[in-house]
């Protein structure tokens, strides 16, 4: 890549955006394939994605058919979680109910990857789509109508409640203050959403981890599945605290993990942690790289919770902007090599399984007598 190139890049990421890091862009398949390839470790090992998204936004489609091409990179991914991303809201009908038309997006997908025309990987096997929470127990007509839209495969709900003071890290959609998780409507809602077994997705910033764990209590009941690793912020007004925030964080999951309610999710630190410059490298990063930057966090996560409360995520297509597919997933596999055979099943699928009740053992080879 030329310096032009580079610059041409740079000012295509950065273009009228705060900071460099915290925000989205569109994936660059020229860079990306300047990646140094690299095979599968260990394929024997079954994978769950439990953290995708699909979407169709202008400049950036990437539906079954892209997600599919990077599913065929060696690795044996059994079944994915699809979570909630704004996707294919109703245009009409009530506020509340308008993202029901996301499940039935997501249900659709899966269906076509049931058909067993797009691979062996059972695409949206479990879905997680979002409710608004502060309805409280109103919420029940909404959570009804998207099991129903869902056909058997909503597993949970997401409702994120990321803050942050700094303007430069980008707060989740409708969040302009912070303690959403500490209000009573939210553990009402939660509460809702518990009676009909589902978990329920927790999004938040490394400094509102207490605010999960106050989520958690107040609602023991519930299962709560912590996204992108509690949050850490590398960024903006974080920036030059790396060790600080670290240590905040770590402290933060540590009275999380004696909540035995709560599971946590490995994967989703490329654009928040900003553990390294994607934006101007040359070359997207091995899985040794990935692995050294990301390492401290991933283990002191499986450390506090055990592999048994941890699962994986791609967090694709975010991910895509700076980390080929099968290099994510050597990257996770070199992080967790010395656990043992049962433990990395744990973090790989295991979990995931369990906490989203996605029955793998279910699962029939598409074309077998058993899938009819």
């Amino acid at each position: 890549m030329t310096d032009e190139d580079l610059e041409g890049r740079l000012a295509l990421f950065t273009a009228g955006r705060p900071t460099r890091f915290g925000r989205f862009a569109t994936p660059d398949p020229a860079w990306l394939a300047l990646a140094e390839p690299e095979e599968a470790l260990r394929p024997d090992l079954e994978i769950v994605d439990a953290h995708h998204h699909l979407w169709d936004l202008p400049g950036f489609t990437y539906l079954l058919p892209d997600l599919v091409g990077d599913l065929e990179c060696g690795h044996t991914i059994v079944a994915t979680v699809f979570c909630e991303c704004h996707a294919m809201y109703r245009a009409r009908g009530p506020e509340a109910m308008r993202p029901v038309g996301e499940i039935e997006f997501a249900a659709g997908i899966a269906a076509m990857s049931a058909s067993g025309g797009y691979g062996p990987t059972a695409v949206n096997r479990g879905i997680v789509g979002f409710a608004d929470l502060t309805l409280g127990d109103a919420v029940a007509p909404v959570l009804e109508a998207e099991i129903a839209a869902g056909g058997g495969r909503l597993a949970g709900i997401r409702h994120g409640g990321a803050w942050d003071a700094d303007p430069a890290i980008g707060n989740s959609p409708g969040m302009t203050a912070p303690g959403f998780y500490l209000a009573a409507s939210c553990a009402e809602g939660l509460r809702r959403l518990a009676s009909y077994g589902l978990a329920f997705d927790a999004w938040v910033f490394h400094s509102q981890l207490r605010d999960v764990r106050h989520l958690a209590r107040a609602v023991p009941e519930s299962s709560i599945v912590l996204g992108h690793l509690g949050g850490p912020l590398g960024y903006g007004a974080h920036a030059d605290r790396r060790q600080e925030v670290f240590d905040d964080w770590r402290r933060g999951m540590a009275e999380l993990a004696e909540c035995p309610n709560v599971t946590v999710k490995i994967g989703g630190l490329l654009m928040r942690l900003a553990a390294f410059d994607y934006l101007v490298a040359r070359r997207p990063p091995s899985s040794e790289e990935l692995a050294r930057v990301w390492g401290p966090y991933i283990r002191a996560a499986i450390d506090l919770f055990g592999p048994e409360r941890c699962l994986t995520e791609s967090n694709y297509p975010v991910e895509k902007m700076a980390v080929p597919y099968g290099i994510f997933w050597n990257a996770i596999k070199r992080t967790i090599d010395d656990l043992t055979e049962g433990e990395q099943r744990s973090v790989l699928s295991a979990t995931a399984d369990r906490v989203y009740r996605l029955d793998l053992d279910g699962l029939q080879p598409p074309g077998s007598a058993a899938a009819g």
